[in-house]
């Protein structure tokens, strides 16, 4: 009863005072500060980022997934290394990498520049940044449960004929499929509230580069505080959607 107390202090309160915050002063300052067209912008934008972000996170983590645990060479300590850097390295430093990848001065940058593709300040930019951050996600809840299911069942379908491509749709993705939506979920709740890199790379332009999250920091600096606390309440709408979502799925999938 501790814990489940501890958990809902540390959960449930916050999603609540925001919720009272958000609607303190009535249902018509946030709800114009989020339908305004800067605000649709930034929610616009925010889903593309997971789109984009999430599909191509999903394909890459299930590839390294397989890579890893399928397939042993000595590579894959570097990769798995590699994997790791965005939970070690602040989203701001991947921000700042990018900005010196991709910037005027950077190594890539003036190349781009002069085939007419911009990086930064737009929206290719916010896009490498959220998939860099969000990388480890779909390949950390993979590999244990490719561990664990082992090769037998992909053995056994060999053995009976099916190519690599037919023991991957009807053997291996079937049994990994709840670790691969586990990481999905967590991706996108990643994406969706990334910050501190999409910061450095977007430029935070008002109507053109600015994520929710950019929004929300933007409002409340303008001391729109019915603004700022409606936008992280539609993030957080969206986060607890995508995870309902996938228990809904679990379920039906059980039944």
């Amino acid at each position: 009863m501790a814990g489940l107390g501890y958990l809902t202090a540390l959960l449930l309160a916050p999603l609540v005072l925001i919720f009272y915050k958000t609607f303190e002063d009535g249902l018509a300052p946030p709800i114009e500060a989020i339908t305004s067209p800067d605000g649709l912008h930034a929610l616009k934008l925010t889903l593309l980022m997971v789109v984009i972000a999430v599909p191509l996170n999903t394909i890459f983590g299930i590839g390294c997934a397989l890579l890893l645990v399928r397939h042993k060479w000595k590579g894959n300590a570097a990769i798995d290394a590699v994997i790791n850097l965005p939970f070690a390295i602040s989203p701001v430093v991947i921000g700042l990498s990018l900005f010196l990848l991709y910037g005027t001065d950077g190594w890539l940058g003036p190349t781009l520049s002069e085939a007419g593709i911009k990086i930064l300040f737009s929206v290719p930019g916010m896009v490498l940044a959220s998939i860099f951050v969000s990388l480890p996600f779909v390949v950390r809840e993979t590999v244990p449960v490719l561990q664990e299911i082992g090769t037998d069942q992909e053995m056994a379908a060999s053995t009976l004929g099916a190519n690599a491509w037919q023991t991957f749709w009807r053997i291996t993705l079937p049994s990994i499929r709840w670790g691969v939506a586990y990481g999905i979920v967590l991706t996108t709740a990643r994406v969706l509230g990334e910050f501190g890199a999409v910061t450095i790379v977007s430029g935070s332009i008002t109507g053109k580069t600015q994520t929710l999250p950019l929004f929300v920091e933007k409002q409340f600096v303008n001391f729109n505080d019915p603004g700022a606390y409606g936008a992280s309440l539609v993030l957080a709408l969206l986060a607890l959607t995508t995870l309902l979502a996938m228990n809904l799925l679990k379920r039906k999938g059980d039944a």
